[in-house]
């Protein structure tokens, strides 16, 4: 039987899908978000078709302590958790100067401070056990600046580096840590960040299909996961050959929105 999984922004899309794949593995979980009511449906729906035990704990981790306060509700839980999956997040379209300045700096709070603190606590746990996996979910917006979402481009960034890092130097204490970087996701995500009438949702894929690739890339301990191969291949080997003015140029055109 897997170890238990916490999943932060289990309420939809990803961390949803993650939930749902690991309790299919007869993993039991601990899942977090803002709405109550969506983890709660989502905790019978789990343990009523694959009879595993979760635990939902209704907390914004975007606020000051926020991550600590999960903390210390998993501790009193007495629950052990074996597999931490860092998933909540959000974006924002916009140009930098026009935007809501307290907007992006939460964005900064729950895209990267809340990760950063999580894997320092509960990493802490796992490597005076021995084992462990982290999944920290990023994006192919990590590997690339990002002109209209400048600072949700700079967050993954961030988060792809981290997780590499800590991967380095947990690895020999039996933990890992694994980047997924996907595309597009057909989410609530879109609506959320104003990215509706982009491009950007061009062929976006679906939440199970990204879920899972980053799920077995975790469990395989991979360093750093992409969903789709032609953004891999276009990624890796195109855009670092190309001007950096002309990647600009082409990622701003993906982020404003038609006409």
């Amino acid at each position: 039987m897997p170890d238990t999984a916490l999943i932060t922004g289990a309420s939809s899309g990803i961390g949803r899908e993650l939930a749902r794949i690991h309790a299919e593995k007869g993993g039991d979980l601990v899942i977090t978000a803002r709405r109550a009511e969506a983890l709660d449906a989502l905790k019978a729906d789990l343990e009523a078709a694959h009879e595993v035990t979760v635990h939902t704990i209704p907390l914004d981790l975007g606020t000051e302590g926020g991550p600590q306060k999960l903390f210390q509700a998993v501790e009193a839980l007495g629950v052990e958790i074996g597999v931490l999956m860092n998933n909540a997040g959000f974006g924002g379209q916009g140009e930098f100067l026009e935007r809501d300045l307290n907007r992006d700096l939460a964005m900064i709070d729950l895209n990267v401070k809340a990760p950063v603190t999580l894997s320092h606590l509960f990493g802490a746990r796992m490597k005076a056990r021995g084992k462990g996996r982290m999944l920290q979910v990023s994006s192919t917006a990590a590997m690339v600046p990002g002109p209209f979402q400048a600072v949700y481009y700079a967050t993954k960034a961030f988060v792809t580096s981290f997780s590499m890092a800590i991967d380095e130097e947990m690895r020999p204490y039996g933990v890992t840590s694994t980047a997924l970087a996907p595309g597009p996701v057909a989410t609530e995500f879109f609506d959320a960040a104003d990215l509706t009438g982009t491009s950007l949702g061009n062929n976006a894929a679906p939440p199970r299909k990204v879920a899972l690739v980053g799920y077995n890339a975790m469990r395989a301990g991979q360093l750093h996961a992409i969903d789709n191969p032609m953004l891999s291949v276009m990624l890796n080997w195109v855009t670092p050959l190309m001007p950096r003015r002309m990647v600009l140029k082409m990622i701003r055109g993906m982020q404003v929105k038609a006409e």
